[in-house]
């Protein structure tokens, strides 16, 4: 089992920047693939950003590529999201999850965390 809990969230500015984390309670976090996930109010949720185990794949959704960036430290059990330029539209709980394979399908993710609200205003 591996218990993912999610910070950073927060309201921001359209244009500014949040870094969230998430932090893994387990020594074999290495093991998983991680990714980042947001849903919108009324909408489905949905990929917007993936790394390997060793951290040197990435992908990210067509939307966010260039704005956002993955990445984590597997000595401190963490991923993180870095968000640049945010947008209004981004307004989203944003949830990390933890997969065996490097997908963007939700159902293939395995753990996931509770969730941290992002919020951007215009």
């Amino acid at each position: 089992q591996v218990q993912l809990v999610e910070s950073g969230g927060g309201l921001v500015q359209a244009g500014g920047s949040l870094r969230l984390s998430c932090a893994a309670s387990a020594s074999t976090f290495s093991m998983y693939v991680m990714g980042w996930f947001r849903q919108a109010p009324g909408k489905e949720r949905e990929f917007v950003a993936s790394i390997t185990r060793s951290g040197i794949l990435t992908s990210y959704a067509g939307s966010v590529q260039g704005r956002f960036t993955i990445s984590r430290d597997n000595a401190k059990n963490t991923v993180y999201l870095q968000m640049s330029s945010l947008k209004p539209e981004e307004t989203a709980v944003y949830y990390c999850a933890a997969s065996n394979t490097r997908t963007r399908t939700l159902s293939e993710y395995i753990y996931w965390g509770q969730g941290t609200q992002v919020t951007v205003s215009s």
